[in-house]
């Protein structure tokens, strides 16, 4: 038998290691030093629905820079969260766990930088980790070799920012401010590293204030109303009928531009000025009532919603062109999506919380030139809980054990694994507080889901999106549905079994 020389045996050692990272296989980790690993730049915005988005079919807006990464990459059409609201959401991606093992259930809660994260996992790996913009964790950053957050919620004006620790003031609009602050750490990145960043916006959140650039954009257009505009939850039970986050009762002056945000520049407020002054004047010599009330106000609403996603488009657009330009592009993993759905007229609401469709639902795309085809559209059930695991599995790092989502890889491959999951687990904490929405976990399937109203209600709601995708008739109590209703609650109790979750009443 022929003896490999040491050089020999490492040579082939290396080929082995490396085609096992890339095949996602059994020693991903031990090739986390190899060189060409991808970069990764995770771009997150707030509230953002996926229903205005123009490669999700949008009817209301046009986002040509976001649908370029769709083109150019994949498109998800069943992405959802595990618990629908801001914190837990950063939470969940950031831990790859469920919002009762990361502990935190709510937006109350400060979460405990000391657990284990992705970035650290990648920082340890050898990536160059950093996050700019939203936080929103009542924390400092943790596992980030740089970060530079907006302080809480952050103001869409003139913002501060806490940069490592010393809160800076900017003038100018919160959307372009953080592009500029993602940009110039990315032309100054130290060399010789693969990176990570995480670049969170807070647009299009509540109460959705332009930018200076479009604030008159839609003045000429009449949004196209939801068909559930005028929803009187007939078909649902106390939860849909008690909650407060209607277009109608619960939206503030500041929300609907009858007064002016705080600390703007002089120019800034003449701007503000000549946008709302005259539609302030007409809608006071209108006098609205009744469903035209609610019609002007939808129409208030959605406008200054979109306004502020056009920003985000625009500074998307930015991103990629430097990508591009840089020649960073080819070997750049580039994640579009938002912390949470959102309710853009949808049964009269905004906000989010409801394990309904609208809320449940997230934009997701997807772009790796290396491994991804372009225009390719993948309607597997994916969620949160799967982001860290992926950008570990493309970095070549070894997943640990008590993460509880799947790498998205195979699926980014067009490889879908034959024990992928057909159903999904969620569960909402934040009752009693603010929109009311009642405390409840549910299952969602392609087809059907199952939702269980608990703490001050007993009741359980199921739809059959194939025949009433807007959710508007729970069927739970039809008795052409019995069956049904006996599978979804076995599985309702496996996935709470799997995912370890005992909170809440017992199924």
């Amino acid at each position: 038998m022929t003896r490999q020389t040491r050089r020999e045996f490492l040579k082939a050692f290396g080929t082995v290691a490396g085609l096992s990272v890339l095949s996602g296989g059994v020693g991903r980790g031990q090739a986390s030093g190899a060189k060409g690993r991808p970069n990764i730049l995770f771009i997150m915005t707030d509230d953002h629905a996926s229903h205005a988005m123009s490669c999700y079919g949008s009817k209301i807006n046009k986002t040509p820079n976001l649908d370029r990464i769709a083109t150019e990459g994949m498109r998800f059409t069943n992405s959802f969260c595990t618990n629908s609201i801001c914190a837990p959401c950063r939470a969940v991606i950031l831990t790859g766990k469920y919002s009762h093992l990361n502990g935190l259930i709510d937006n109350a809660v400060k979460f405990d930088g000391s657990q284990q994260t992705f970035p650290k996992l990648l920082r340890q790996a050898g990536y160059e980790t950093a996050i700019i913009g939203k936080w929103h964790l009542k924390s400092d950053p943790t596992g980030f070799d740089y970060w530079n957050i907006l302080p809480g919620q952050g103001v869409y004006y003139n913002p501060a920012t806490i940069e490592m620790g010393v809160q800076k003031q900017h003038t100018g609009y919160v959307t372009d401010v953080l592009t500029d602050n993602a940009l110039d750490w990315l032309k100054g990145r130290k060399d010789g590293k693969p990176f990570c960043l995480m670049f969170h916006h807070k647009a299009p959140h509540r109460e959705w204030e332009p930018g200076p650039k479009y604030l008159t954009l839609y003045d000429d257009v009449e949004i196209p109303e939801p068909a559930t505009l005028f929803d009187d939850y007939t078909g649902r039970g106390r939860a849909a009928k008690e909650q407060d986050m209607s277009i109608e009762k619960t939206m503030t002056k500041r929300d609907l531009k009858l007064v002016t945000p705080g600390k703007l520049t002089s120019e800034q407020q003449a701007k503000w000025d000549a946008a709302y002054g005259p539609k302030n004047k007409a809608f006071e010599e209108a006098n609205l009532q009744g469903k035209d009330l609610v019609r002007w106000k939808y129409q208030r609403y959605i406008k200054d919603y979109l306004r502020c996603i056009a920003s985000v488009d625009e500074s998307v657009g930015r991103v990629l062109d430097y990508l591009d330009t840089s020649g960073l592009a080819e070997n750049t993993v580039v994640i579009y999506t938002s912390d949470q759905g959102f309710y853009l007229g949808d049964h009269g609401w905004f906000d989010k919380r409801f394990m309904y469709e609208e809320s449940l639902r997230m934009p997701l795309v997807v772009r790796y030139p290396k491994e991804i085809r372009a225009g390719s559209v993948n309607d597997d059930i994916v969620l949160n809980l799967d982001f860290g695991e992926t950008f570990l599995d493309c970095a070549g790092v070894s997943v640990p054990a008590d993460m509880q989502g799947r790498s998205l890889r195979p699926l980014l491959q067009g490889r879908t694994p034959s024990d992928w999951r057909t159903s999904m687990y969620y569960h909402y904490y934040e009752y009693p507080a603010v929109h009311s929405v009642k405390r409840h976990y549910g299952v969602r399937t392609q087809r059907y889901k199952l939702i269980r109203f608990y703490n001050d209600i007993d009741e359980w709601e199921l739809y059959d999106l194939q025949s009433d995708p807007d959710e508007m008739q729970n069927v739970y109590n039809d008795p052409r549905y019995a069956e049904v209703v006996k599978e979804l609650t076995v599985e309702l109790k496996r996935l709470r079994a799997q995912y370890n979750d005992t909170t809440g009443a017992p199924v």
